[in-house]
């Protein structure tokens, strides 16, 4: 339950984060720790589990529930290798980012539902197993208790993939860095701005023109209205 909790909190930060942060370098450096943070608790999980089994002569790695846990653990572990050596670290080509980046959102939300499922098969086999008299086939409070928290669960990890699939919850285009292109050839909005420019000093010069123009129209006429008054 708590790799559950860690990682479905971490995939809606990082859609938050993503959609209200206007520094997508900022984004990616909180969306990595808190992918840290929940690999650090899941492993510690993980080990409090096996001493449990371990303590009680409880068997390890038997059920699906078991085999599908750390198969979400194992892949968690290597998205976020991938995503440290690829996306955060400086290193990696723009074209190997691009063509990468399709492929670490669908692991990513392939992941997040893989540990939805194994949860609701872990706390059905905690019931089956711990729910003896009452039975878990007679319904009792604990049993209902338990069924309405995985239906919690299912509602909560709709959601999230709900989210996660809007595109109004992504960066718009507009927001992304863009990329200058290299070529020999002057810059598309040079040309442009440099017209612009040009016009304005145009501009400039003509309004400078017509003022002396009309600055030195003034005085002759300021004397030849003083040679007429003499």
């Amino acid at each position: 339950m708590v790799i559950v909790q860690m990682i479905s909190k971490l995939k809606v930060g990082k859609i938050q984060v993503i959609k209200v942060l206007v520094n997508i370098s900022t984004a990616t450096f909180i969306h990595a720790g808190l992918n840290t943070i929940a690999m650090i608790l899941a492993i510690v999980s993980m080990v409090a589990v096996f001493e449990y089994h371990n303590a009680r002569n409880i068997p390890n790695m038997y059920s699906l529930h078991s085999w599908i846990g750390l198969t979400a653990v194992i892949f968690y572990s290597l998205q976020l290798l991938l995503g440290f050596a690829v996306f955060l670290l400086p290193f990696a080509a723009v074209p190997l980012r691009a063509a990468l980046m399709p492929i670490h959102i669908y692991s990513g939300l392939l992941i997040f539902a893989t540990v939805i499922a194994s949860a609701l098969m872990g706390i059905t086999e905690k019931l089956i197993f711990s729910l003896k008299n009452p039975a878990y086939s007679t319904s009792p409070p604990e049993a209902i208790f338990v069924n309405c928290l995985g239906l919690l669960i299912v509602i909560f990890g709709a959601l999230v993939l709900w989210m996660a699939s809007r595109p109004h919850w992504k960066r718009p285009p507009e927001e992304l860095p863009k990329v200058p292109r290299r070529s020999g050839g002057t810059p598309e909005g040079t040309e442009a701005e440099s017209t612009m420019t040009d016009c304005s000093n145009a501009d400039k010069s003509d309004v400078g023109f017509s003022s002396e123009a009309a600055r030195k129209r003034n005085l002759k006429l300021d004397e030849a209205g003083q040679r007429s008054t003499m």
